[in-house]
């Protein structure tokens, strides 16, 4: 079976709402443009070690919360609280990177903790740092949590998650969520920020017209 030509690489940070806000979205693209595109998500860090994090009662997030997320949160139908952390989130990167590789034995693993992620910081306040709330995670998707633990404690996903953001600054990204459009392996674009159905649709077919 031929390859789709279409890529997309979905570049998000676990910290990010108009991320998980996108996802909706990007569950739409997938099942519209179904075997003729695949669709990768990347990582990204906003605010990487040593780098300060956000204070959660700030006025920068309440007011982004109130002006924005809130608003599209209501637009498409989602539940997002405003979490009671800020935490790093290179490490929900690396657990989502070994998700993936459990895909060969439980298949769906890595899109089912990248969910899992996303709903657990932006409806539960999950501590994104913390090993041992990442390993629950896990182990609340049927997968193994102790291996999960282990490959943070060793590392064996950082040099994935430090890869996608190096190819991230290469490409100039600044914020995210940054969708990079692929086709036939070279770059086709770049749309950022959280990006409306129609918009997604739009820029597929435009592609898609360009094969002919």
């Amino acid at each position: 079976m031929a390859q789709p030509r279409i890529a997309l690489d979905v570049f998000s940070d676990y910290v990010c709402p108009f991320c998980y806000l996108e996802m909706p979205e990007l569950d739409a693209l997938a099942e519209r443009f179904a075997g003729r595109m695949t669709i990768r998500w990347r990582a990204f860090e906003l605010r990487p070690d040593p780098e300060p994090t956000l204070d959660p009662d700030g006025d920068y997030l309440q007011d982004v919360w109130g002006r924005a997320v809130y608003p599209m949160a209501a637009e498409r139908g989602m539940t997002l609280r405003l979490p009671r952390i800020q935490p790093r989130s290179r490490l929900a990167h690396e657990a989502a990177a070994w998700a993936e590789t459990q895909a060969a034995q439980q298949p769906g693993a890595g899109d089912a903790m990248r969910r899992a992620l996303f709903r657990g910081f932006f409806e539960e306040s999950l501590d994104l740092a913390d090993p041992l709330a990442l390993a629950r995670v896990a182990d609340g998707l049927s997968l193994d949590g102790s291996a999960l633990r282990r490959a943070l404690e060793n590392g064996d996903h950082r040099q994935a998650v430090m890869e996608d953001q190096r190819t991230a600054r290469e490409l100039g990204i600044q914020g995210v969520p940054a969708l990079r459009f692929s086709l036939d392996g070279e770059h086709a674009g770049v749309l950022e920020g959280a990006q409306p159905r129609r918009q997604l649709f739009l820029a597929t077919q435009r592609l898609l017209d360009a094969l002919g």
